[in-house]
């Protein structure tokens, strides 16, 4: 076989999967500042708070994210270690993590 081909199905073991790169995105060192900012690019004008620089797990990151939208009573999801909760928020997101023991910053416009 060359180094060309591109083997997709063995007798001896069936379909053959490509090899999956282990992490595409590298956790990335926060500085221990949380920071929440207004985007609405790519959302069909619909603005969001995206709140970064939490380090958590994902399950820590999914409870934080349902409490927050429970108490602004709005809707939102956590995607790449980031949490977006929909509509301008930012300073009642603001006050809820600073209640947490948070250091926080709003950031952009």
């Amino acid at each position: 076989m060359d180094n060309n081909s591109r083997l997709v199905y063995s007798t001896d073991i069936g379909r053959i999967q490509a090899e999956k790169p282990a992490s595409v995105r590298s956790k990335i060192a926060s500085d221990g500042i949380v920071r929440i900012q207004r985007q609405t690019s790519g959302r069909k004008g619909k603005g969001v708070c995206v709140i970064t620089g939490i380090d958590a797990d994902e399950q820590t990151l999914a409870k934080l994210a349902a409490e927050l939208k429970k108490k602004c009573g709005c809707g939102g999801s956590v995607k790449e270690g980031e949490i977006e909760i929909q509509g301008d928020k930012r300073d009642l997101l603001k006050q809820l993590l600073e209640a947490k023991g948070m250091k926080v910053k709003l950031a952009g416009g």
